[in-house]
């Protein structure tokens, strides 16, 4: 993909949904401090009342060292666009640990991603004000808040003020669910990992910002372990027969934002639409 169209793809993507979580100098309550106040993010990981590690907090995927992401794009791409984050590698390329050659795309899904490609990725999402979707909002560039409760855990993504609600009270998944851009989602602990399946999508979502294409056939399941108190593991697993030969897993960190919140973000009457050609 040529510099331009990775960057304008990826500005399309961040630039019209995302705005740095803020909160001026709010210090969160229960959150351990080094001698000069700042957060500890290397305390251990708290837990709730049921014993549970807790997740809570303000989360945004790690960046990828720029080294790391010019491994998949042309040898003359420059940096990204100035003034934002570096992405995890997942969000720009969630096949970033394939070689082209070892791509487990499908024929159809690999005719739907080409086609995307030589598009540039006009019919992405967020050019219609549309959500993401799930699991791509868990690597994507920008943050997240999650809530914790006993029989529930309420994800809140600042892009387009969308919610996803985990359910851990024992409840399976629906049957046949009205399909939904963050499916439908239950959890169980196991040891100190949250483990959730997620099914139920939206056919013709996108993956990543390169438009790696998932269908309505995609389950998810994802596990999230709080290393410490500023660092999050997720590890996600695609599981979708239409669009993949076999099952995939990628793996990433979780940064915490402390002492901040989310603010208000809407995608106001697709303004941007018209300028896609």
């Amino acid at each position: 993909m040529r510099r331009k169209s990775l960057w304008v793809l990826v500005a399309l993507t961040v630039g019209s949904v995302c705005a740095q979580a803020q909160w001026l100098n709010h210090p969160t309550p229960g959150t351990p401090r080094t001698k000069d106040g700042k957060a500890d993010l290397k305390a251990p990981a708290p837990r709730a009342a049921n014993g549970k590690p807790d997740l809570s907090g303000i989360w945004q995927a790690a960046p990828s060292p720029i080294a790391e992401l010019r491994a998949f794009l042309p040898p003359d791409d420059g940096p990204p666009i100035p003034g934002e984050p570096a992405p995890s590698k997942y969000f720009l390329n969630v096949l970033a640990d394939f070689k082209p050659e070892n791509s487990p795309m499908t024929p159809a899904a690999a005719s739907l991603f080409k086609q995307r490609s030589d598009s540039f990725g006009k019919d992405n999402p967020s050019t219609s004000c549309l959500p993401l979707g799930v699991p791509l909002m868990d690597y994507a560039v920008f943050p997240h808040k999650i809530v914790q409760t006993a029989d529930v855990v309420v994800i809140m993504y600042e892009a387009l003020t969308m919610f996803r609600q985990i359910y851990t009270d024992g409840r399976k998944l629906p049957v046949d669910p009205e399909p939904a851009f963050a499916g439908y989602s239950v959890g169980k602990w196991e040891g100190d990992s949250l483990v959730v399946e997620a099914a139920g999508f939206r056919d013709g979502g996108w993956l990543d910002a390169f438009g790696h294409p998932h269908s309505g056939a995609m389950r998810v399941t994802e596990r999230f372990r709080r290393l410490n108190f500023g660092t999050m593991e997720v590890v996600v697993t695609i599981d979708d027969p239409k669009s993949y030969v076999r099952p995939f897993t990628i793996k990433f960190n979780a940064e915490l934002y402390p002492d901040t919140d989310l603010l208000e973000s809407f995608c106001e009457n697709e303004k941007d639409r018209a300028h896609l050609k």
